[in-house]
């Protein structure tokens, strides 16, 4: 058994997210085992581009109020205590709405190489205000 204290907040990088977003990692995929779970926070406005995971992700809101989106258009309005499971290779982004905050566990089983991410373009503004007006609870 191991107890760990506490983990480090970051700042995640630009280049994979647009507006503020941090993050603190509770698990590292390390061998053999490949699963990596974090929390991540999301201030208004703030998501992630749009990516995929090898083996699919699961996001359990733990605060506040978020939108997940497809590239076919599908949006999720997201609250505490909702799951959303996202599918192996499905590219989708996430994160808050436009005036509030949104915080997630995200977990991913890693591809053997890695967590398993594929990280493509920014959601742009454009396609975040059509989400926020699409957006289905």
């Amino acid at each position: 058994m191991e107890r760990i204290i506490s983990t480090p907040t970051v700042k995640t990088p630009a280049d994979r997210f647009t507006g503020d977003v941090y993050l603190n990692l509770i698990e590292a995929p390390t061998e053999p085992a490949r699963l990596a779970i974090g929390l991540a926070r999301f201030t208004p406005g703030a998501r992630t581009n749009w990516h995929s995971h090898a083996n699919g992700q699961t996001l359990y809101i733990t605060d506040g109020i978020g939108l997940v989106g497809t590239r076919d258009g599908y949006v999720l309005r997201v609250s505490a205590g909702e799951t959303v499971k996202c599918p192996a290779g499905e590219e989708h982004w996430h994160g808050a709405t436009d005036n509030t905050l949104m915080a997630h566990i995200a977990t991913v089983v890693g591809d053997g190489k890695g967590d398993g991410t594929t990280w493509l373009e920014p959601v742009t503004d454009e396609q975040f205000a059509q989400a926020l007006a699409a957006a289905t609870s």
